[in-house]
């Protein structure tokens, strides 16, 4: 499949760019990539928005405090961008509904859940859903397939595994392409719940704190115990858990390894700023 192909690039090209201890010529990347600097600059501006060079200036260490100081999000005024589509990127329309307290404390008995492995700009991404929806994104890139497997088998370890990604592939690419619609199915505990639909309302380009999580469930104190909801959010990328960073500007932890946190954001970043310059063209 052509599109599965691209993913494949643009992951090897972003990983490429991670690794490098100094910026990359198009030229360089182009090469590692087995194509002409033409090809590969009209491919990865599709994918990512903007050039190589430009990417690569989001994918600096120092970032995150670019974004703290200019794209911070303050969640009691933000709007719910996840539930109306608004402030996330390419019309992505999403539906999501809640596991009640008791049924997931039951660890999915009774609960079938179809899994499949999908390519993706950050390398492979493990979807598993529910009829509901989308229940588990977990990337491997950085952990290996086998651990994401383990690892999310382990959120529901009484449910009812099957191997089916064509079922799952219209929420998975419309969540991996953010456009289109897509079904989001929220297991966890109460107060981690509350958490990941605080995490929902941070808009697509934009970052927040876990201070700011905190007020905004109404636990101020709980900074530690968001941290701690946040890393165990089983929906990476739909669940935008790479949003929050500690107010240092410091990235913080991410559950999926941390070059991927970083790509995830300088993704955002560069398609922000690809709508931007549409908009408000110099």
């Amino acid at each position: 499949m052509e599109q599965s192909y691209h993913y494949q690039i643009i992951a090897r090209a972003i990983e490429a760019i991670d690794a490098a201890e100094t910026p990359l010529s198009l030229a360089d990347l182009a090469t590692q990539m087995d194509m002409s600097p033409a090809h590969f600059q009209r491919l990865f501006s599709q994918w990512v928005g903007v050039s190589p060079k430009r990417y690569q200036q989001y994918l600096t260490l120092g970032h995150a405090k670019t974004l703290l100081a200019d794209r911070l999000t303050t969640l009691e005024t933000a709007l719910d961008a996840g539930l109306s589509g608004t402030g996330r990127l390419h019309d992505l329309f999403l539906r999501w509904e809640a596991m009640s307290p008791g049924d997931y404390a039951t660890g999915g008995a009774g609960l079938i859940i179809k899994w499949g492995w999908f390519d993706s700009a950050f390398g492979p991404v493990l979807v598993m859903g529910t009829d509901k929806g989308i229940c588990g994104m977990a990337f491997a890139s950085e952990t290996g397939k086998a651990e994401a497997m383990a690892d999310l088998k382990s959120r529901w370890p009484r449910g009812d595994y099957v191997q089916d990604g064509e079922a799952l592939r219209p929420w998975a690419e419309a969540a991996l392409e953010m456009r289109g619609d897509t079904s989001l199915h929220m297991i966890g505990a109460p107060f981690q719940l509350k958490v990941w639909e605080a995490l929902l309302r941070i808009p697509s380009g934009h970052v927040t704190t876990y201070g700011e999580i905190a007020q905004a469930i109404g636990s101020p104190k709980a900074v530690r115990a968001v941290g701690t909801a946040v890393g165990r959010n089983p929906v990476g990328w739909l669940i935008p858990c790479h949003r929050a960073l500690r107010k240092s500007g410091a990235l913080g932890g991410y559950h999926w390894g941390l070059p991927v946190k970083r790509a995830m954001l300088a993704w955002e970043s560069a398609r922000v700023e690809s709508v931007d310059f549409g908009k408000n063209p110099p």
